[in-house]
């Protein structure tokens, strides 16, 4: 079974990206399922009714968050009965969403964690012991147990990959918008990548429009930061092969496309 993950998709530049290259990436690399971090994918910003559906009917199976799952205030509306729309789900027990669920892939399930680390980020609950709570409640289910782990330091995300490691099929980084090259298989068969990258603009910083960024460094003064909408573009994705009876991972691989003018 070939699982894909796509890199937080970011504005309306990372949705043209991922329409332009999600089929022919598939089909290259024989995927089975598809789940991409849409926490940026409007505007930025959250996500829409609208953008959700779309990534539904271009072949993503499920779209999972991080920090900015309610920025976009109109989340509130649909969130809910979006079946296949994950938040983190070491937030408070109030908030609306779900941060898990098990999907059916023909005769097999797969079970899709979304979890928020708490170094540099907004206040969240343990993402470790929450992980126990809900592999407690799946691993009877299904033995592949994708977890998306969007934090910002890389040590916590080692450390996090360390503790499920035979438990989760992989750990896969998000939120930094920067691709690492550690992706590997840990000791006890879990793939394991500190951060996937980005979807979307490739000459902006981290997806917004670099002169207000380097502006805001040298000057510390409030600036609006505005996502970059035109221009080059950048793809990133891990694909994780995976034993389907075991739900061990066997390979973790990279895809980086620069510029929308690489053919694949």
């Amino acid at each position: 079974m070939n699982i894909l993950f796509i890199g937080d998709i970011y504005g309306s530049l990372g949705r043209d990206t991922v329409k332009k290259y999600i089929a022919r990436v598939k089909e290259q690399y024989s995927i089975n399922y598809c789940i991409a971090n849409g926490e940026n994918a409007a505007h930025g910003k959250g996500i829409t009714e609208v953008i959700y559906k779309e990534f539904l009917e271009q072949g993503i199976n499920v779209i999972t968050m991080g920090n900015h799952t309610f920025d976009n205030r109109e989340i509130f509306n649909f969130i809910d009965n979006a079946k296949n729309l994950i938040r983190p789900a070491n937030l408070d027990m109030s908030i609306p969403g779900k941060g898990y669920d098990i999907y059916n892939y023909n005769e097999y399930k797969v079970a899709i964690i979304n979890l928020l680390g708490r170094t540099f980020m907004m206040p969240a609950n343990d993402p470790f012991r929450a992980f126990d709570e809900i592999y407690e409640l799946v691993r009877q289910i299904t033995p592949i147990i994708i977890v998306d782990l969007h934090a910002e330091a890389t040590s916590e995300k080692i450390a996090f990959g360390y503790y499920v490691d035979g438990r989760a099929t992989a750990v896969i980084g998000t939120h930094t918008h920067v691709p690492t090259a550690d992706n590997r298989i840990l000791s006890k068969q879990t793939a394991y990548i500190s951060d996937v990258g980005m979807t979307g603009p490739l000459n902006g910083v981290i997806g917004v429009e670099r002169e207000s960024v380097i502006s805001r460094f040298i000057n510390g003064l409030p600036v609006k930061f505005n996502p970059v909408e035109e221009g080059d573009a950048q793809f990133n994705a891990v694909v994780i092969q995976v034993n389907k009876s075991t739900g061990k991972a066997i390979k973790i691989e990279r895809i980086n496309i620069f510029d929308k003018k690489i053919e694949i």
